[in-house]
């Protein structure tokens, strides 16, 4: 027993040293573990410790290289929540992209600098630096020598806010573009200038922005101030504070959630929505992150009029049982990026009109059908009255047609792909027709022994094959210069009897449909029910029957002045709309060329011109509402003739009777007779006068390089009528001071008297800040020297809000316009 004793006590001894030494390090290990600051020379090394950089005395938050979790060579510089087992990440550096294995973050006099592998210079923040630090909100600082913070991660936020971060205005949240991909996603939170915290849809990879599907409304009124930050307070409130103090509340909850009791972030997730989630921090094992609040309620809902909507296109949305948007990909699709499931989707099989003629099969497509499903913006003709077989016969018959829906009874919807906006509906009451291709290997051609290209167009055949192979080389020289010789020889006799019947016809790029004089005559009755005229002819109202359809559509007459006139008309008009395709342009459908006769073919718009919209003869204004959108559309229009579509478009004549409502009242924009059509290397032309009186700018007389800061002009004129609801100049005012608009605009503006504009128009009078803000735009846009005025991309993005109205100039008086005959 004492062998035993003794024994212990020398163990006990022999381990005190050791004891002892692990109480002392103890501490040291627990400090290097939680350090909540760095020093200059501090540095990280990705992939080298799966510790974090800093910690927050707290212990809630970790800052540092976290690897991703599909792979082992990349890591997200970030913030993530320490405690919680899903490290959930609520910040990370350079927009999410990932850096490789290797890389190395610094604390330097000069910044924060994260190098890649080959020490090239990923991302930094810029500023004089002695320390940095993670508080216990989670907010990453950088710190001077004087303890003044020089930035900070809550002034640079990502997709999520914490407790206590405030947004400024002119702060954004961009969502991730998956759940597992950081990089910048479809959707943005912005806190507008003017108060308004806005949430809107962008298109990759311009970012342009679409409609916003959430507006808090804080903007400055009659009745309230406007917004002047966003709050996420330590209480778990989520509101816009005013100038007067007054709280609108963003995230309306039935009850208070403590930071005490739980970990809460807001965030713009990469569907879309606006999340208010919390997480029980006394929860063992992990409780999961839950919803309190989200916000819209239905995006699926949401319509993307120059996009595809929340899904990619060919997909359509659903709402899961916690009402998040679900995308899919009808049966026969699939998506066309795997790891994107809010991605487009393309079809498995192939689709076409020549396709379909290759084929030896009659019956080449079935349906799927698909219950409350629709692709609003995608139908390219109506049909009604309609039964569901006549819909469905119509799409088969036509190799355009992907899809019909059949809805309200009678009405059948034809759409092609692209398919933008889908989505299912209980509230739609409608079937939609999906054509899906039976079986693919019905394209195959079986060969044949010379093979034959058939171009229908034109009716001729190219003989392509080679013939006799096992020829001496002698005979297969002289049979393929044979062949070379008899298709110049016939092409160049088709080309000459073309010119001997046709006379002065209009050779075009386009895929536009010919149409016989007679064909027209039968579709308008005869021209006898007119729509309108113009200086340079009259429009019909006809019915044309296209394939197994009929088609409303609007026939273009064009004046018998003279042959070529009316044939320098035509094809200037033929060339400027033929190869454009935007949806707020009005589409050429085809067109007719029978002796002297010139006729063009456009797409029916059965709401009139905006001069029919505007000046109804003193009846209740339209929606002011409606009359911005009608505004920013037009603007789009421009930017595409100007700088998107392959041949640049100065329009030349944009006035209210060359802009037409369709079913829905959208913008389009028309009659292209007087456009001048510039190459891609040109930016100015020298021409004749052209448009119309009122609407002309000063370049046109004073022999200036004609632009399209031309059409600027015009549209300037043109959107202090769609504010004003009245024409540009009223010779008969009984107030001179009126007589001319421009003139009047600005006396108004420079008065301060705008509501003097829309007076009588009460939905535009409680809108004094957009009331405002057109005029200037238009000022700027009216300017007499062209230099001054804004190109017409700047003008929609400041209709749009994204870029600031300054405080335009006098734009000089112009009165030698309106002498224009």
């Amino acid at each position: 027993m004492d062998r035993v004793h003794t024994a212990r006590l020398v163990m006990a001894s022999s381990l005190l040293p050791f004891l002892f030494c692990s109480l002392v390090l103890l501490p040291i290990c627990v400090l290097s573990q939680n350090k909540s600051s760095l020093t200059i020379g501090d540095s990280l090394n990705a992939g080298t410790s799966t510790s974090p950089w800093l910690v927050s005395p707290s212990g809630e938050f970790a800052f540092g290289f976290l690897q991703l979790n599909d792979t082992d060579d990349l890591f997200l510089l970030s913030t993530w929540y320490a405690k919680i087992p899903e490290k959930t990440i609520v910040w990370y550096a350079d927009q999410g992209n990932p850096a490789p294995r290797g890389s190395k973050v610094v604390l330097s006099g000069e910044g924060l600098v994260l190098t890649g592998p080959s020490s090239e210079q990923l991302w930094n923040v810029s500023a004089g630096v002695s320390l940095g630090l993670l508080n216990d909100t989670g907010n990453f600082v950088l710190e001077d020598d004087n303890s003044n913070t020089v930035w900070e991660s809550f002034k640079d936020p990502r997709d999520t806010l914490l407790p206590s971060q405030v947004l400024e205005k002119g702060g954004k949240l961009s969502s991730r573009l998956t759940d597992t991909n950081f990089s910048k996603g479809r959707s943005e939170l912005f806190f507008k200038d003017d108060g308004n915290l806005v949430v809107y849809s962008i298109n990759l990879p311009s970012g342009s922005v679409n409609e916003n599907y959430y507006e808090s409304g804080t903007i400055k009124s009659n009745s309230s101030s406007p917004g002047t930050k966003l709050i996420f307070d330590r209480s778990g409130d989520f509101y816009v504070l005013r100038e007067n103090n007054e709280k609108y509340n963003v995230l309306e909850r039935e009850s208070a959630t403590s930071t005490t009791q739980f970990y809460l972030r807001a965030t713009l997730d990469f569907d879309g929505v606006l999340t208010l989630y919390q997480y029980p921090k006394n929860s063992i094992g992990g409780g999961g992150w839950t919803q309190v609040w989200f916000e819209p309620d239905n995006i699926c809902s949401y319509i993307v009029k120059s996009g595809s909507g929340i899904c990619g296109y060919n997909s359509y949305c659903t709402l899961s049982e916690y009402k998040r948007p679900k995308c899919q990909c009808p049966k026969s699709y699939s998506l066309v990026d795997p790891n994107d499931p809010y991605g487009s989707c393309k079809p498995d099989f192939i689709q076409g009109c020549a396709e379909d003629e290759l084929s030896h099969q009659k019956d080449l497509y079935d349906y799927e059908v698909l219950k409350d499903t629709d692709w609003p913006l995608s139908d390219y003709v109506l049909q009604k009255p309609f039964t569901e077989e006549q819909c469905m016969e119509s799409c088969m018959e036509d190799c355009l047609c992907s899809v019909a829906i059949h809805r309200a009874g009678d009405s059948c919807w034809k759409k092609k792909i692209p398919l933008s906006n889908g989505r299912v509906d209980a509230t739609l009451y409608a079937k939609a027709f999906l054509k899906v291709r039976k079986d693919n290997s019905s394209l195959a051609v079986p060969p044949i022994p010379v093979p034959v290209i058939v171009n229908k167009n034109r009716n001729t055949l190219v003989l392509v094959g080679s013939v006799l192979l096992g020829t001496s080389a002698f005979l297969n020289v002289v049979l393929f210069g044979a062949i070379c010789f008899s298709t110049f020889f016939i092409l160049q006799y088709k080309k000459k009897l073309r010119k001997g019947t046709t006379g002065s016809r209009v050779e075009l790029e386009t895929n536009l449909r010919c149409f016989t004089y007679e064909e027209l005559e039968e579709a308008t009755n005869g021209f006898n029910k007119e729509l309108g005229r113009g200086a340079f002819g009259v429009v019909y109202e006809g019915v044309l029957n296209m394939g197994s359809t009929t088609t409303c559509v609007a026939v273009k007459k064009l004046n018998n002045f003279s042959l070529e006139e009316i044939h320098k008309e035509f094809k200037n008009e033929l060339n400027a709309i033929g190869l454009t395709h935007h949806k707020n342009l009005v589409r050429l459908v085809g067109f007719c060329e029978a002796g002297s006769e010139r006729l063009l073919i456009y797409e029916y718009m059965s709401n009139g011109t905006l001069a029919s919209f505007l000046f109804n003869g003193g009846k209740r204004k339209p929606s002011w509402k409606l009359r911005l959108q009608i505004a920013i559309e037009i603007a789009r229009g421009l930017v595409y003739l100007h700088e998107e579509c392959g041949t640049k478009i100065i329009h030349c004549d944009i006035k209210p009777q060359n802009i037409l409502l369709d079913d829905s009242f959208s913008a389009r924009i028309c009659d292209f007779g007087l456009a001048k059509l510039l190459k891609m290397n040109q930016s100015r032309t020298n021409t004749a006068i052209r448009g119309t009186k009122g609407y002309v700018a000063l370049e046109w007389f004073k022999n200036m390089p004609i632009t399209a800061l031309v059409d600027v002009f015009s549209y300037g004129v043109l959107l202090l009528e769609i504010v004003s609801c009245r024409r540009n100049v009223e010779a008969e005012s009984e107030d001179e001071a009126k007589a001319i608009l421009t003139d009047w605009a600005y006396d108004c503006y420079y008065d301060g008297t705008l509501l003097a504009l829309v007076e009588g128009d009460q939905e535009a009078l409680e809108d004094e800040k957009n009331l405002e803000k057109l005029v200037m735009i238009a000022i700027w846009c009216v300017q007499e020297d062209p230099c001054l005025r804004p190109t017409m991309r700047t003008v929609t993005l400041m209709l749009e809000g994204i870029v600031e109205v300054p405080v335009p100039p006098c734009p000089s008086p112009i009165s030698i316009q309106y002498s224009l005959d």
